[in-house]
């Protein structure tokens, strides 16, 4: 059995994410293409994730290929979490894991709606608010989801949970049918009617949107290709990283796995992991780099099992507690920091461990190649790490 050690997982990444310099790529569909999507739930993660690894991109770039080109759409997929998916990849996800999704939102939606009093028959009202959103859509175009709720009053409902508690309130039902209809690839985001940092999505109807609706694969299949997709992207992989990654059943990684007939290698630490068949051979190591990445990027979250990038020890730093990554600072494949920004809107990195002076100068100057493409643009982040927040600290 090949055995990949994890200094060559971190040169496979360094190359086929286009972080190192020598490797960059060159417009953000290529670089969603490399990376099989990227995460979308904080915006600004979107324009940021194609920086670092394609050069002359600007925001406005980025913009284009989703808005305007549509070669890239947002789809909420695996673990209900919402993705740029390259368009050729868009019927493999409705297929499997954005079907997923679906089947489970409906389920939710159908008790809440019974168990808060909004209806006596959830699906029934599931089935009546759906189908008022699809005709208003095909009339009046794409709409925020607040016109949505003003102007169909089949969406109108709440429910209250927790009383009094600080996670608790009261809740609108309506953005709970817009992700259910977006996850079956009825509805899409379309324009973002804010600034490319901010999240103000309106929706739209997918054959619209795309001029075709995408034919959702049959689930295998859907699971085979984002599996085969995933390992040339992040590829070795364990089951676990895989099952976690899709949000899928163990068996259904297993069944993809055979599929596309992945074969076994070694890893350290006594694992065992997967690569694609034309994919055995060494990766050699590249010279020395430097990135700096935004929270949630896809590779700080491609793997369930981080330890050949990440020392385990840093983790409270630069994670919260669910596991959501927090801006990261990267010096020949291994976390070392995270990065900030201060008043004037200038990056600054701060480091969890000793780079060295060479490691220091290249990160600094990652550091001004971020801050001048940013070009006094702040960035804020719901999923800030406690390192980023100590290090804004007087």
């Amino acid at each position: 059995m090949r055995h990949i050690d994890d200094t060559e997982r971190r040169s496979r990444l360094a190359v086929r994410h286009g972080l190192h310099p020598a490797h960059r790529l060159t417009d953000p569909v290529a670089v969603t293409h490399a990376m099989t999507v990227l995460h979308a739930t904080e915006p600004a993660t979107v324009h940021l994730a194609v920086r670092a690894r394609a050069d002359g991109v600007s925001p406005e770039s980025v913009d284009r290929a989703l808005y305007e080109e549509r070669s890239l759409v947002k789809q909420i997929a695996m673990r209900r979490t919402l993705f740029v998916f390259p368009r050729d990849l868009l019927p493999a996800a409705l297929g499997s894991a954005a079907s997923r999704v679906a089947a489970e939102q409906r389920r939710i939606i159908v008790r809440d709606v019974e168990r808060h009093g909004v209806a006596d028959d959830g699906g029934a009202w599931v089935d009546a608010a759906t189908r008022a959103v699809i005709a208003h859509l095909a009339t009046t175009g794409p709409l925020a989801a607040r016109e949505l709720r003003e102007q169909v009053p089949e969406l109108t409902g709440t429910f209250t949970v927790s009383p009094g508690k600080k996670y608790g309130g009261t809740f609108q039902i309506a953005p709970r049918v817009l992700t259910l209809l977006g996850a079956e690839g009825r509805i899409v985001r379309g324009p973002n009617a804010g600034h490319w940092r901010l999240g103000r999505p309106t929706w739209t109807l997918m054959d619209s949107w795309l001029g075709e609706q995408p034919r959702p694969l049959p689930t295998e299949e859907g699971y085979a290709e984002l599996v085969r997709r995933w390992l040339r992207t992040f590829g070795p992989g364990t089951v676990e990283d895989v099952q976690w990654w899709l949000g899928s059943t163990k068996g259904a990684v297993r069944a993809a796995l055979e599929a596309v007939a992945a074969v076994e290698v070694g890893l350290d630490r006594g694992q065992v992991g997967w690569v694609l068949p034309d994919d055995v051979d060494p990766v050699a190591p590249p010279e020395p780099w430097a990135a700096l990445l935004p929270t949630l990027d896809p590779t700080t979250m491609g793997w369930k099992g981080r330890g050949f990038y990440l020392d385990p020890e840093d983790v409270p730093y630069l994670f919260d507690t669910n596991g959501n990554a927090g801006t990261t600072a990267w010096w020949d494949g291994r976390i070392v920091g995270a990065w900030v920004q201060d008043d004037d809107a200038a990056v600054r990195v701060v480091l969890r461990a000793d780079v060295g002076a060479a490691g220091r100068a290249a990160l600094d100057a990652e550091a001004t190649r971020l801050t001048a493409w940013l070009d006094g643009v702040r960035i804020a982040n719901v999923y800030s790490s406690a390192l980023m927040r100590q290090a804004r600290l007087p």
